[in-house]
């Protein structure tokens, strides 16, 4: 037989053959774009998030893996939303990198970001370093940037001890139970972020745009469609308008795609939120959210939305060496508080932009 073929893997023959293989440290010489290499399941009921992709065989090398089998993995991206790769031999940040290096070569920065994260290199980043006693609300990455990325990825280095899962939604679902009188009025209004900079809260403009030069940012602001003025030195008050809703450039699923409720002044947490107003206007809140024309967003719709969000949230708890991998239009995610080291690296690819729309 030629020992290139593709093997029936689960036949008694191949077996043998992997171990006498692996005893006389000889390599396996075999067709690794078959998906009989793998176990293809659910956490939860069929058709639920994440999909899980786990190796039937201890040493099979994700990398090289998926490097053969790329239209697979891409498939069943854009029909679940998202994939577990679970099971790998995963343990540090090069081997994160690696496979994010094969499945997509467009890695993107973390520009206009909100919350503080390290770059640990040109491709990862840690994720979110906002408290652990916090949760994150789900929302799909940069979906307030005109350019956003398709796909993001984490990786569970060491899982959290009590807590700590990334919470994920089918934003897909979340579109179709909105009641079509809130998706008509945001599609046709849009909705509009309003962020204050150097206010003493939250990222300060340096670091979220990534320069300390006032003359780069105006740039920046111009090609970015945000509208700026400077409240005082180092005060600075953003605006920019976005879609709310959108259709994926591939599938052309309707998807529900903001940041409308993760910003919004009622998420922020009550005791913060009520000592901020006593001594400031909600002008001047870190981040908030309106329609696209500047009128308040009614507190029932925003109830409404975070409601059918939670009803679609699945979660499941992280195990060390674990990939998750998102189609970021077809998948919001979070973060839940928790206790214990918890290390989960980040990178995010592939541009899409309504610059190109």
């Amino acid at each position: 037989m030629n020992n290139t073929e593709t093997m029936d893997v689960n036949k008694p023959s191949f077996k043998k053959m992997w171990a006498d293989k692996k005893q006389k440290n000889q390599p396996v010489a075999i067709n690794l774009s078959s998906q009989g290499l793998v176990d293809v399941t659910h956490i939860q009921a069929k058709e639920a998030l994440p999909l899980i992709i786990q190796p039937k065989f201890k040493d099979l090398n994700l990398q090289i893996w998926s490097q053969n089998n790329r239209d697979f993995i891409e498939t069943n991206l854009l029909k679940y939303g998202g994939i577990l790769f679970r099971g790998f031999d995963i343990s540090t940040q090069d081997d994160f990198e690696g496979f994010v290096n094969v499945v997509c070569p467009q890695i993107m920065n973390y520009v206009e970001g909100a919350t503080p994260r390290t770059k640990l290199s040109n491709k990862v980043y840690t994720s979110t370093e906002f408290p652990p006693e916090h949760s994150i609300a789900l929302h799909n990455e940069l979906s307030y940037v005109i350019t956003w990325p398709m796909k993001i990825w984490f990786c569970c280095i060491q899982p959290a001890t009590v807590q700590g899962e990334t919470p994920i939604a089918d934003m897909r679902k979340v579109y179709q139970k909105i009641s079509p009188q809130i998706r008509e009025r945001f599609q046709e209004k849009g909705w509009m972020l309003v962020r204050n900079f150097g206010n003493g809260f939250g990222l300060p403009w340096q670091r979220s745009f990534a320069t300390n030069d006032k003359a780069d940012l105006a740039e920046y602001c111009r090609h970015a469609q945000i509208e700026f003025e400077w409240q005082d030195e180092n005060h600075l008050k953003t605006h920019q308008v976005r879609p709310a809703i959108a259709q994926h450039p591939v599938t052309g699923d309707m998807v529900w795609f903001n940041h409308i409720v993760f910003w919004h002044v009622s998420s922020l947490e009550a005791d913060f939120r009520n000592s901020f107003l006593s001594e400031n206007s909600e002008e001047n809140l870190p981040y908030n959210t309106y329609y696209g024309d500047g009128s308040p967003i009614e507190t029932s719709v925003i109830e409404e939305i975070r409601a059918v969000i939670e009803q679609e949230t699945k979660i499941f708890p992280w195990q060390k060496g674990d990939i998750l991998m998102l189609d970021n239009m077809l998948v919001s995610h979070g973060r839940r508080p928790f206790s214990g080291a918890r290390k989960i690296l980040t990178a995010m690819g592939e541009p899409s932009s309504t610059l190109s729309r």
